[in-house]
């Protein structure tokens, strides 16, 4: 059946008149009243009663009718649906965060993306470490995510977002915490809170580059899998650690932010599998990449540490 002959009928069961259906429809007369006869024809019934005075529906074409713009009204809205999809206006999409991208940007991230895709349904999952994020790309449990390179997989495209300097965060009730800036040297006699060698961190690797390049021996007096515990420890008293900037946004009382001397920064990263290229998709990365170069940290993020804030 077309569907061409269901608008057909429609338009003059609506009009209840040939001439003013097939002006609605743009086309003669003629050829509308043929193609509604062959319709009746397929269906084996009658729709309409024709006199030469009006035109009327029958009990099948009532009948007929409600069904007939049910169906128009799906594949109008399929249609509509495809539309949006292959304009990336719909869709699902997992985005993984690493510690300290969750604290600062995954509240703006959020706001940015529902506000520039309404209409794709975005779930996120903060507190990743790069390996996990990486097998997480891999199987498809997650479709973005933004991390700390250096990333080897050749299977995903990663893309640069901005550099973050590193801080140093200390108890607040300890020498460093009164220091203006701390140095990887000051570190060398208390203990040391990190991410977790096992798990491959690459703040791990990061940390004990910075003490191998000042010629120190670090003491590890804690491994943890998550920023959140990292920092919790550090106001426990049990330690200092070195985190991105961004970290300062988790304030808790009992944790002093320093800035590390010599300065040193980390990369953000965005990525994707390299095969995944669903406009959705390509969309939300070049919105992440928007968001987070125009983000700031909040000064009162910043000033909710103890003592004097980072400068």
């Amino acid at each position: 059946m077309d569907l061409r002959h269901l608008r057909y009928f429609v338009a003059v069961a609506e009009e209840l008149h040939f001439g003013r259906a097939a002006d609605r429809l743009h086309m003669a007369q003629p050829p509308l009243s043929q193609a509604i006869r062959r319709l009746e024809d397929d269906l084996g019934v009658e729709l309409l009663q024709r006199t030469t005075r009006r035109v009327g529906l029958t009990d099948a074409g009532r009948g007929y009718l409600a069904r007939a713009r049910r169906i128009l009204d799906a594949v109008d809205e399929a249609a509509n649906e495809a539309r949006r999809v292959a304009a990336g206006a719909v869709g699902h999409l997992a985005i993984g965060c690493v510690g300290s991208a969750t604290y600062s940007l995954l509240p703006a991230l959020a706001r940015g993306l529902s506000h520039e895709l309404p209409g794709v349904d975005f779930s996120f999952r903060g507190e990743m470490l790069v390996p996990d994020q990486v097998a997480a790309l891999r199987s498809g449990e997650i479709d973005v995510a933004l991390l700390r390179p250096p990333i080897a997989d050749l299977s995903l495209t990663v893309l640069p977002l901005r550099r973050d300097r590193l801080v140093v965060a200390v108890p607040a009730e300890t020498r460093l915490a009164a220091q203006r800036q701390v140095m990887i040297t000051d570190l060398s006699e208390v203990g040391l809170i990190v991410h977790s060698a096992d798990r491959r961190s690459v703040m791990y690797d990061v940390v004990l580059g910075l003490f191998r390049d000042a010629g120190v021996e670090p003491r590890i007096r804690h491994e943890v899998g998550e920023t959140s515990t990292l920092i919790t420890l550090v106001a426990g008293g049990l330690g200092a650690a070195v985190v991105p900037e961004p970290v300062t946004a988790l304030a808790l009382e009992g944790v002093a932010f320093r800035p590390l001397a010599p300065p040193a920064a980390i990369d953000l990263a965005v990525a994707h599998r390299a095969d995944r290229a669903e406009t959705h998709l390509i969309r939300a990365v070049s919105a992440v990449q928007r968001i987070v170069r125009t983000y700031q940290m909040s000064p009162i993020s910043r000033s909710r540490a103890s003592g004097p804030s980072i400068e």
